[in-house]
């Protein structure tokens, strides 16, 4: 008997060793019931809270889609779903902003053009711009809150799972490859957010979500030194605004 939607979602949960009470408020729901009614098969999910699942449960997101497709919504349904797709408390926030006790300052990764560069770009941190935390958001993903950093998406390549200008948080502590999971790279000063696959010899492919206009690239361990492409860490958290 093929396995259902909501079975698939149940047994990628139990092996993360999560309850249905964590998953729904790793996903920022106030209550389990809506895990439940997704595990049973009685509640049909949007595809944004699939996707919320997956991230929550460490899980590539094509493991819990697969080939799912949800029925049309009824007007207005999108804009309802919408208002809970936030993982943990965030905010842009300045430095004369306090911190609660149990939230951290994240600071934000940007491109900094050099002087007499002709163009040239390098990554730095910003000193101006950064967000804050709540502390068991980032206990939960395992991520220490000195390794976190935010990055902002530039561009069409990795749509519809990350529009042009949404953020993504990164450990920095995690950058040894896993297939399929998402990284933040710095390719020769351009920040760039790919999903990553290892190749022989060390080297790696990047991947769009959009592969019609940005199809995979390939790079040998030596292509990766002469590019200087550095993998800065692993993507743990993404925040999108349509």
């Amino acid at each position: 008997m093929k396995e259902t939607l909501g079975q698939r979602i149940k047994r990628h949960r139990k092996a993360a060793g999560l309850s249905q009470a964590a998953l729904a408020t790793a996903c920022g729901w106030k209550s389990q019931s809506r895990v439940g009614n997704y595990e049973t098969d009685t509640r049909e999910p949007s595809l944004a809270d699939l996707r919320l699942i997956a991230h929550a449960i460490g899980v590539d997101e094509s493991e819990i889609i697969l080939d799912y497709k949800p029925s049309a919504p009824e007007a207005g349904a999108e804009a309802v779903e919408s208002n809970a797709t936030m993982i943990g408390p965030f905010d842009v926030w300045d430095d004369e902003t306090p911190l609660d006790g149990d939230e951290v300052y994240v600071p934000y990764l940007k491109e900094v053009e050099l002087s007499a560069g002709r163009g040239r770009t390098v990554v730095e941190q910003s000193h101006t711009r950064k967000l804050r935390f709540g502390k068991i958001t980032l206990r939960r993903q395992n991520v220490q809150p000195s390794e976190a950093v935010c990055v902002t998406v530039g561009g069409n390549s990795m749509e519809p799972v990350l529009p042009d200008g949404s953020t993504v948080g990164v450990d920095q502590g995690a950058t040894t490859v896993i297939d399929g999971k998402m990284y933040a790279i710095n390719h020769g000063g351009q920040l760039r957010v790919k999903t990553l696959y290892r190749l022989p010899g060390g080297g790696i492919r990047m991947r769009s979500f959009n592969r019609d206009e940005h199809p995979d690239e390939e790079y040998s361990a030596e292509e990766m030194v002469a590019k200087e492409i550095v993998i800065l860490g692993k993507v743990f958290w993404s925040s999108v605004l349509w």
